[in-house]
């Protein structure tokens, strides 16, 4: 299992961090997201064997928001 933080743009609401988690969540391979509107950013544990960057950054996108990986 691996951890990676994304940095989330263009939340503003409980109901923005509830669609982001439910995106990545909902990507194969992923155990679970946590989303923390404050900071901007996504905590994504996951199967890194089977789930890249770019299909967790494309999730979000999906969803109608900015994503790319924390430094």
């Amino acid at each position: 299992m691996a951890s990676i933080a994304l940095t989330i743009t263009g939340m503003t609401c409980g109901h923005c961090v509830s669609t982001v988690e439910r995106a990545l969540n909902d990507v194969r391979g992923v155990y679970g997201a946590s989303v923390d509107l404050k900071r901007g950013e996504a905590e994504v544990d996951l199967d890194d064997a089977r789930v890249s960057v770019e299909q967790l950054i494309a999730a979000v996108e999906a969803a109608g928001y900015g994503a790319r990986r924390t430094p």
